[in-house]
């Protein structure tokens, strides 16, 4: 054992203690080392993914390194490695020679893939472990190289000085949030151990200490020099490229047993030399003169730089060894109770045994696995029967029927990708899980979990079929054996090639696998083809997503497509998702599900213009998607996501006409949201009564609303996908109704509009004598847009239509309308002010045409009507200002939409104590939140977790707001509306103000709870006090605080009325 005298750190507590969410290392370089040049570009591409999924700094050094010669070890490929990044930076510096000058202030990781894995052929790093996060950026396969790389980035490298970083990727390492490592005053290099054997370091070249074992090293920028240093001096030099490129001979170096040894205190200069050390045993006492030449170099140069250890005994350190079943063991930790199917699509489910895993693939029908067996890269066709203790790999459909009718058992079965000269061919690998690669055939070596003698029995295979007879028997192993079929006179190889072997002697096989060329594993591994092996995985990946699109799609499932989405986009793949999502919207038959469809289609788009090209919220109304978006209108889904596709393909050649493709995607969207919304109508009734005379006016008067929790839910399409619940309050602002409209019949056929005040200030002013007039209703800004849509809304008015607008007028109610409409809110108040104003316009429409509207024919309606002025609102404004009192709305997730509505009873006491704490106070801004809306709708269609998680929260913080109203607390509905506001945020950042979050801070100590209304972004702010009638108090507060302007203080009262109707003879000031 090597035992070298250490600073231990132990479990002292590290200055990283608790700070697990601070930002983990930026690396300036990272290198992979690989054994093969062929395999740089494929490696190296790999990073550069993982650089576009942002797992690594956009400005971080990608390097790929092919070791110099495959025997130099891994100290001669951490030193080549270290030069390789030495280089690159001295280059970026602008030097024209390699200095260590740039390793002061860089942070550098090396990642050594080390030797071949038999288990995959892109070796351990690449090896897919059964882990998925759910809360990833983007959407891919976890493999080893990517548990390590954020575990050296964000748990070990935190708070590491500049240095220099190796890691082997030979591991399946965990490690603790903070593993509490002490840089303090650190020189030298560092150790971190974890818990292991004496027996695999002796066998694997690791670092040990008292049974405590580690893979990974940390040098400091000091060390680090000393060591680029050797680079230049003979025999080292020979262990980097720069060496073998002037003729050197390579040497062997190993990490831990020379460079890492000469530095710990109790080894002495000799037994260094010589190899030997006495924990360890006799060490090579004939080594050759450049071995030893190359250890008193480093001798030289290490020798004072302090070695020491950090201990993380949480941690644990699971190496990869060759052996099947360990390998089987580690796929399947931690061992769960269920299948673990990650990144697959499984038909059958229920034919997946307890502790088996799968992972990205395709299972069709009927697929057993039994416990103890993993399935990886792989699209099977049942009816295919896998027992206990196998792995399958690589596997292709068209290699489903080898397996029909066999139960595998204990059994590795193998496709790999191979390159020979040009071409490219699959072949197939057939062990047994107990089988070991090295041991001789005629000791204790088997095959297929037999001993080779009962093999040859019973194939009928000989020994001189698979070795060459001057084979020595200590090499005559399962390595070495020629059974693997690579070439065929006629056909390419297949499963059943190498499947045959476990049955019985059969002429037709045994002479087929004769005359085939074969290769043993070990002839293999030089002809394995990373780059298409990578290829066919990264395939089947997008392969098996499509089936999860539709998955989650069809199923109404709240998991986000985003991250999935920002992985086709970046490798390509974009094309396949895009014809998925076209057929879902197309054949959708529910409308929430197609207009959840076109949304994933707009983040497609806007995730391929790569965060250019503009804002993603703009106009939509280019004339191109004129005919889609008329499909739609129609009902004619699928011919108008055909029509979108066509047009599509015309916005795609750079990111400003991608972004503006995804606008009109979201524009189609909102035509399906609508259509979804108008399912409300069924529940909007009327009846008849007798219509109130010419001239004589029908007035509506309606109280505002606050909203106390649950905003955000009630908005379509949130509420009808996830289903909605808000409290909302009836208010009097300063003793007043501040909202309403009035309405009469007038001789003339024309329609007479007008908007403004109470008190008589006219801000529009129009009359409609023709259908023209009304095109533009569904045109928020246009001049009396919501009072045009109201009376098409109401069906006084039909549009489009044959008859002119006087015809229609003069035939159904023997003349026109003229309807005047007032708030004395500011615009953007976020007290509900157009919602409820619809309700009040159409309230008073309806009467005067002979109509009579419940309450909650006019919350349906408001909804209807919103839709068709496209502001696409929710409900809780209405249910607001046209219930009265305090009371909660309810919606469920389903179509059609339908709004329940519960009053909340409280006692008269505490509802004269809440008019006391209740305070309105306008902050002086107005609210500019056009876009606000569009943003938390495409965040909802993605489906983001913390928006999902919010909805959630929001829902249940509102049943609790309710209850604190009907104990009557004042403190715990100021913790809801405390809660709400954070719930508002999340939902839609950006909507509080810096001027606001000053004026709250200001307000904090003399409230329970605060919240802007509505939406927020600006509007008014609502208070609910500890003091009762605190208005003058908190004026004079509002009055000694900085930066606030054109803030005023109002009193509130719950309206316990509701709105009224009055019919008011005519006059002439109207």
């Amino acid at each position: 054992m090597l035992h070298a005298a250490l600073w231990w750190e132990g479990q002292q507590p590290g200055p990283l203690a608790g700070m697990e969410h601070c930002r983990g290392v930026d690396w300036t370089v990272i290198v992979l080392t690989c054994r093969y040049k062929d395999s740089v570009y494929a490696f190296q591409k790999e990073l550069e993914v993982r650089q576009k999924r942002e797992q690594v700094p956009r400005e971080t050094i990608l390097l790929t390194v092919e070791d110099p010669e495959a025997q130099v070890g891994s100290g001669g490929a951490t030193l080549n490695a270290l030069l390789v990044a030495a280089e690159y930076l001295s280059a970026q510096a602008g030097y024209t020679v390699v200095t260590s000058d740039v390793l002061h202030s860089a942070w550098i990781l090396i990642m050594h893939m080390g030797r071949n894995f038999p288990f995959d052929d892109c070796g351990r790093a690449f090896t897919c472990l059964p882990r998925v996060d759910p809360r990833a950026h983007v959407e891919s396969l976890t493999c080893n190289l990517d548990e390590l790389l954020y575990i050296m980035t964000h748990r070990l490298g935190r708070g590491s000085p500049p240095g220099v970083w190796v890691c082997s990727t030979d591991m399946i390492l965990s490690v603790p949030t903070n593993p509490e490592i002490c840089w303090d005053d650190f020189r030298g290099a560092k150790v971190i151990s974890l818990p292991g054997s004496v027996t695999y370091a002796q066998d694997h070249g690791v670092y040990l200490t008292d049974s405590q074992v580690s893979g990974i090293v940390f040098f400091s920028v000091e060390t680090a020099e000393r060591l680029l240093a050797t680079h230049v001096l003979p025999p080292l030099d020979a262990c980097t490229y720069m060496g073998l490129d002037s003729g050197a001979q390579p040497v062997q170096l190993s990490l831990f047993f020379d460079i890492l040894l000469c530095m710990a205190r109790d080894v002495n200069h000799e037994n260094f030399l010589a190899g030997y050390h006495p924990e360890m045993g006799q060490g090579d006492m004939d080594q050759a003169g450049d071995q030893r030449n190359a250890r008193a170099v480093l001798w030289k140069e290490l020798r004072d730089q302090p070695l020491s250890l950090a201990y993380i005994p949480d941690g644990t350190y699971d190496y990869m060894p060759s052996s099947a079943s360990v390998h089987l063991h580690n796929l399947l930790l931690p061992r769960d109770l269920f299948a673990q199917i990650v990144h697959s699509q499984v038909e059958k489910p229920q034919f997946l045994e307890e502790g088996c895993s799968v992972v990205n693939s395709l299972l069709e029908g009927e697929v057993h696995l039994g416990p103890g067996s993993v399935i990886q890269h792989c699209q099977l066709q049942g009816p295919i029967h896998i027992g206990p203790g196998c792995l399958l790999l690589g596997l292709d459909r068209a290699s489903s029927s080898a397996l029909h009718g066999l139960e595998l058992r204990d059994l590795i079965l193998q496709g790999h990708h191979i390159q020979l000269q040009e071409i490219s061919i699959q072949v197939f690998t057939l062990i047994g899980r107990q089988d070991d690669w090295q041991s001789p055939a005629l000791e204790k070596g088997t095959f297929l979990n037999v001993p080779w003698t009962e093999f040859f029995q019973r194939t009928g295979i000989r020994d001189g079929d698979i070795w060459d007879m001057d084979t020595p028997s200590a090499e005559r192993c399962l390595l070495t054996a020629r059974l693997f079929p690579v070439f065929f006179a006629s056909r390419s190889p297949g499963p059943q090639d190498v499947l045959w072997l476990l049955g019985s002697k059969s002429g037709d096989s045994l002479q087929a696998w004769r005359t085939s060329w074969r290769m043993s594993w070990k002839q293999l591994q030089l002809h394995l083809d990373q780059a298409a092996t990578l290829a066919s995985r990264r395939a089947l990946f997008f392969q098996q997503a499509q089936g999860k699109v539709q998955q989650v799609l069809e199923g109404r499932q709240d998991l986000s497509l985003l991250p999935l989405i920002r992985a086709a986009t970046h490798e390509g793949s974009h094309g396949l998702l895009l014809t998925t999502l076209d057929q879902v919207a197309a054949q959708a038959e529910d409308p929430g599900v197609a207009a959840r469809a076109l949304a994933c289609i707009a983040d497609v788009l806007g995730c391929m213009a790569r965060g250019h090209g503009g804002l993603r919220s703009g106009p939509a109304a280019n004339q191109d998607w004129a005919l889609a978006f008329q499909y739609l209108e129609k009902g004619d889904v699928a011919r108008g996501v055909e029509e979108l596709a066509r047009e599509r393909t015309k916005w795609l050649a750079r990111p400003a006409l991608l972004v503006r493709n995804a606008r009109h995607y979201e524009r189609a969207e909102q035509i399906l949201i609508r259509q979804a919304v108008m399912s409300a109508c069924r529940f909007v009734t009327t009846g008849s009564v007798e219509p109130p005379p010419h001239g004589h006016w029908v007035m509506v008067e309606c109280p505002a609303r606050v909203d106390f929790s649950g905003g955000w839910t009630d908005t379509p399409p949130i509420t009808y996908e996830h289903g909605g619940a808000v409290v909302d309050l009836a208010i009097l602002v300063d003793g007043r109704r501040p909202i309403g409209a009035r309405a009469r019949r007038i001789a003339e056929p024309e329609l007479r509009l007008s908007t403004g005040t109470r008190s008589g200030e006219v801000f529009t002013k129009l009359v409609c004598q023709n259908l023209e007039d009304l095109q533009d209703y569904c045109q928020p800004h246009a001049p009396g847009a919501l009072l045009k849509a109201a009376f098409i809304c109401a069906q006084i008015v039909q549009l489009p239509s044959s008859e002119s607008l006087q015809t229609q007028l003069q035939h159904g109610f023997g003349g026109g309308f003229e309807l005047h409409t007032w708030s004395d809110l500011p615009h953007g108040s976020g007290l509900g002010t157009s919602s409820i104003l619809a309700g009040a316009v159409l309230a008073a429409l309806h009467q005067a045409a002979g109509r009579a509207v419940g309450t909650q024919a006019l919350i349906h309606a408001v909804l209807l009507l919103e839709q068709m002025l496209t502001t696409g609102g929710g409900w809780q404004d209405q249910v607001g200002g046209l219930v009265p009192g305090i009371k909660m709305g309810r919606s469920r997730a389903q179509l059609p939409l339908k709004v329940d509505v519960e009053e909340i009873s409280v006692s008269a006491d505490f509802l004269q104590t809440l008019n006391q704490h209740l305070l309105l106070v306008y902050t002086g801004k107005t609210r500019l939140a056009r876009n606000l809306l569009q943003d938390v709708l495409r965040n909802w269609y993605a489906r983001l977790p913390a928006v999902v998680d919010n909805a959630r929260a929001l829902m249940r913080n509102a049943e609790e707001c309710a209850q604190a109203f009907r104990q009557g607390s004042l403190p715990l509905l100021g913790q809801c509306l405390t809660r709400y506001w954070e719930q508002k945020k999340c939902m839609a950042p950006g909507c509080e103000p810096q001027a606001v979050r000053r004026m709250m801070d200001a307000l904090e100590p003399y409230v329970y709870g605060q919240s802007l209304a509505g939406a927020g972004g600006g509007g008014f702010l609502y208070l609910l006090t500890k003091e009762p009638r605190q208005k003058e108090v908190l004026e004079r507060v509002l009055a000694k605080t900085e930066g606030l302007e054109k803030y005023s203080i109002h009193l509130v009262e719950v309206d316990t009325q509701g709105f009224s109707l009055q019919l008011l003879a005519g006059d002439t000031s109207a």
